[in-house]
């Protein structure tokens, strides 16, 4: 019986450990779905600062990727070699204590001095222990200064929470920790009233790309991403 029992056991912890999904991997299932890793867990390759076609600020620890945390308005935002149009991106990321972070689709570098000025954004931030005063669009899942979340809910410090960003045509959706927190359409009447009576009124070329490299931004405070994939659609 005892003999039993122990197989039972070591038959139990192989499946356990056989369903584990290695971090920043791609199981056989994902790869025929079209998915591609953007971030491989031991480097930055494929990716270079935004404006320039050099790699520094961030690095690699224990297969996470981490900004400097010491960022700013023209920080060291990073940017995909690749351009993307239509895709699903996941990605998974833990804030720090008053960290800011986001993540930014169709970018165009050639557009603008910073990227915030011509993509989109998917807020990350340290929502609870933020020491200001947050308008609604400005907490984590936001489409930046533009929709509020709505249901969303971070997790603590210490965990890492999932992000999914589908862009099909107009059409957009943030998801959080398996809700969608925002959905909203590129270009019509209302994303144009949205942006006039926003800080992006001023900017002409703000959100108006259909292609673009995927951002990751440095704003100050240390996040960090792993399991960053994307499938086009």
């Amino acid at each position: 019986m005892k003999n039993i029992s122990l197989l039972i056991i070591a038959i139990i912890l192989m499946i356990s450990c056989a369903s584990q999904k290695e971090d920043n991997m791609l199981t056989k299932k994902e790869k025929a779905e079209g998915w591609e890793l953007l971030f491989d867990g031991k480097t930055t390759d494929g990716w270079r600062n935004y404006g320039t076609k050099s790699m520094t600020g961030w690095k690699v620890i224990d297969g996470v990727l981490h900004n400097s945390g010491t960022g700013s308005d023209h920080g060291g935002d990073i940017i995909t070699e690749k351009e993307y149009d239509n895709f699903e991106l996941y990605i998974e990321w833990k804030a720090t204590l008053k960290s800011n972070s986001g993540i930014f689709y169709h970018v165009n570098e050639n557009a603008a001095d910073a990227i915030y000025k011509t993509a989109p954004e998917y807020q990350l931030l340290d929502d609870i222990n933020w020491p200001t005063k947050l308008k609604p669009s400005q907490y984590s899942g936001a489409n930046y200064a533009m929709n509020t979340p709505v249901n969303a809910k971070v997790k603590p410090l210490d965990e890492f929470n999932t992000t999914r960003i589908i862009v099909e045509g107009p059409h957009v959706e943030h998801w959080l920790n398996g809700v969608k927190v925002v959905e909203y359409e590129l270009w019509n009447d209302d994303w144009e009233k949205n942006k006039e009576n926003s800080k992006w009124k001023d900017h002409a070329q703000y959100g108006m790309f259909r292609k673009g490299n995927i951002g990751l931004q440095d704003h100050g405070g240390l996040t960090m991403f792993r399991n960053i994939k994307i499938r086009r659609l």
